[in-house]
């Protein structure tokens, strides 16, 4: 495969051998999160993802596959929130794969990778998503930014989605007008082809007015379940809001490991 043919989401998938599957080993989990906007908690539901299946016994590696507001340290590149999902999974891979565009300006990806004279490309990103498959168990991809955020001039996020064809699991931000924003979504990812596995309610606000009522409404209207409420967290950590969720309804979820 050459850097110019198309990649398709069948090029992709990490699927079990025929032998396997007759043998009834269980299939990879991976899932793509986004959320309903920048900074809604995207990153702490992906950390709290994966110390859930670290807790169940399995290779789990986090991978941001675009990080907007990088700073060096120790003469490397790091993001909060790739750095995030490196602490919370058990998978040790390159960085490089983990999040194959660093950027170092805290802005729109387009907008930071023009600054730095790098072009977005899949390629890059779908090799790096094969690699970590292969090497993992699990597989927890977090988006940036919202569903449909430009990587480049025609290429967004919900392309990247799309081409890697996982179950999407959403994060909505509880506060006012999350509504039309979590259905808006739920509406773009499923105009993809994809599928919305189920939804985290994230409380951004100390004291929300009506949050019962807003969330009985997505519960309505969300054709998923609801995989729980995240309480805002005075010191929020990848345990603290995994205790608030409940994952093992979600395609593929593996089975507790027993302790060797």
């Amino acid at each position: 495969m050459s850097l110019e043919d198309p990649i398709a989401a069948s090029d992709l998938a990490v699927q079990p051998s025929p032998a396997a599957a007759a043998v009834g080993l269980p299939l990879p989990f991976a899932c793509f999160v986004t959320g309903t906007d920048t900074e809604i908690g995207k990153t702490l539901t992906s950390s709290a993802l994966l110390h859930a299946l670290v807790q169940r016994g399995v290779r789990a590696c986090g991978m941001k596959p675009v990080a907007a507001g990088a700073e060096l340290r120790d003469g490397e590149l790091h993001n909060e929130d790739a750095d995030s999902l490196i602490a919370a999974g058990n998978v040790t891979m390159l960085r490089s794969l983990t999040t194959p565009y660093m950027l170092k300006e805290p802005a729109a990806p387009h907008i930071a990778a023009a600054l730095e004279g790098v072009s977005i490309d899949s390629v890059p990103i779908l090799a790096a998503y094969l690699e970590i498959a292969a090497a993992s168990d699990a597989v927890v991809v977090e988006g940036v930014g919202g569903f449909r955020v430009p990587l480049s001039a025609d290429y967004d996020s919900a392309d990247l989605a799309q081409q890697l064809d996982l179950p999407v699991i959403l994060v909505v931000g509880m506060r006012l007008g999350c509504i039309s924003q979590a259905l808006l979504t739920v509406e773009a990812v499923e105009a993809r082809g994809l599928k919305v596995a189920g939804w985290v309610a994230n409380t951004l606000e100390v004291e929300m007015r009506f949050l019962d009522e807003n969330i009985d409404a997505l519960i309505e209207r969300i054709p998923a379940p609801l995989l729980g409420r995240v309480p805002r967290l005075a010191q929020p950590s990848a345990e603290a809001a995994a205790a608030y969720l409940d994952f093992t309804g979600l395609p593929n979820w593996p089975a507790q490991r027993p302790n060797n």
